[in-house]
């Protein structure tokens, strides 16, 4: 996958053209861990992305090959939107920013749950979740 335009050749300045803005990491978030595959869906997250926002960034991270769009099985008006394989890939930089969150912010309980699961065994967690988010992709 190649960006269109690149500001330099840094390979983190680059990925975060893609994927680096807060809310890209938040529908991606939602995505993993919460199942959200709807634009309603996303709507629903508690940091409360604006529509137009929320519709930019869907585009982005289509385009970029990080999910993709599906028809709705019950509702023509609906699309559903799901990660890709390179959207998985993002797994272990979601967790690693889960943890260095733990590490320094008070979280809530029901946030620090899942990080104890995958603190236990990282690198299991991951491979148990990376595991579970491709078998969407196959069904």
């Amino acid at each position: 996958m190649e960006i269109a335009k690149k500001r330099s050749e840094c390979p983190v300045s680059s990925s975060l053209d893609i994927f680096g803005d807060k809310w890209s990491l938040l529908i991606i978030r939602d995505m993993m861990f919460f199942n959200k595959s709807t634009f309603g869906d996303f709507t629903k997250s508690p940091e409360g992305i604006a529509t137009n926002i929320l519709t930019t960034r869907l585009q982005n991270l289509e385009e970029h090959k990080l999910i993709e769009k599906l028809e709705h099985p019950t509702s023509k008006a609906k699309v559903l939107y799901r990660l890709t394989n390179e959207g998985i890939d993002l797994l272990p930089i979601i967790i690693e920013i889960q943890l260095w969150a733990d590490k320094y912010m008070d979280l809530p309980n029901e946030i620090k749950a899942q990080i104890k699961e995958a603190k236990k065994d990282k690198n299991e967690f991951i491979k148990v979740m990376t595991k579970k988010l491709k078998k969407q992709i196959t069904n």
